[in-house]
């Protein structure tokens, strides 16, 4: 059997409500298993985890996007984290019985959905993208909901799929096939947002940092802190703690400790398991030696 997994992002992080009717389509399906939804009140955002059969995933999704595209207004959406849509983007990543080509035609089949039923315009990305500019998200979000009026007129940004015209209120979305990455974001005891963002600038690969790492500087009032917010693209060829402790080099510099971490979303046993391997010094530490591994098979 494939089995697919689906990581929406929700521009929704503090009306309970309105998440809990987003997420309500991903509950109770055959075939489809929620995995875990968080919300993030200074992000204003949702994310969520699905895994299933491809076919299953992708109906149950685009339920879930039409409630999106119903609930929240972007023209009053304010939040710290990127975004340009209601339904801010829909990757698909390939886990069973399946590789990549087959998530890109399930990232066009929901796109054409989405765009026909919707009239949201659909921008597609990563591996799922039709030009080389559009592989990288954030390329494609720039300009944000704000935006997007001027950025849909650029000959060069038609949508994928849908009109060159933004819903009213829904925006637009960022639809791709990728591969399993990690949002991963490190606290700072400063309230500086001006510090978080020059280590964030430092470790980035657009910015001349590590290559699987997209990082920015994000503020958490209520906690009296700054945080330092990643995805790591490719977790095998840049790790958790290679990450960590970059970022933990560049804090010492402005005077700023790094106080802990987070991980959003789900995160692979292979990923903790080279993190203890490096921290605890670990000989031949494989994934074949956590119990539950074992249980598993």
């Amino acid at each position: 059997m494939a089995i697919v997994q689906c990581v929406p992002n929700f521009s929704e992080g503090r009306d309970l409500d309105k998440i809990e009717k987003i997420v309500n389509p991903l509950r109770g399906k055959e075939g489809v298993k929620l995995l875990n939804y968080e919300a993030d009140k200074n992000y204003n955002r949702l994310v969520v985890t699905v895994i299933g059969e491809p076919e299953k995933v992708k109906n149950a999704v685009f339920e879930a996007i039409g409630v999106a595209k119903d609930v929240i207004d972007m023209n009053t959406h304010k939040g710290q984290h990127s975004r340009f849509g209601a339904t801010d983007v829909c990757p698909f990543i390939p886990i069973k019985g399946m590789d990549m080509d087959d998530a890109v035609k399930i990232a066009n089949e929901l796109g054409e959905m989405v765009a026909k039923e919707y009239e949201i315009p659909v921008f597609l990305y990563e591996c799922a993208a039709t030009k080389p500019e559009r592989e990288n998200l954030a390329t494609v979000r720039k300009g944000e909901y704000e935006g997007l009026d001027e950025k849909l007129q650029d000959p060069n940004w038609m949508p994928d799929y849908g009109a060159n015209k933004k819903h009213p209120t829904a925006g637009a979305i960022a639809i791709g096939a990728r591969r399993p990455l990690i949002a991963y974001n490190i606290n700072l005891d400063t309230t500086n947002i001006e510090i978080a963002s020059k280590i964030a600038k430092t470790i980035r690969h657009s910015s001349g940092g590590y290559r699987y790492i997209k990082a920015g500087p994000v503020e958490v009032p209520e906690r009296k802190m700054t945080q330092v917010t990643m995805n790591l693209t490719d977790y095998t060829k840049t790790s958790m703690y290679r990450a960590f402790e970059a970022v933990k080099m560049e804090a010492r510099r402005y005077g700023v400790n790094v106080t802990g971490s987070e991980v959003v979303g789900l995160c692979p046993m292979e990923a903790l398991v080279d993190v203890a391997t490096y921290y605890l010094g670990l000989e031949d530490f494989t994934l074949d030696k956590v119990l539950e591994t074992s249980l598993m098979e």
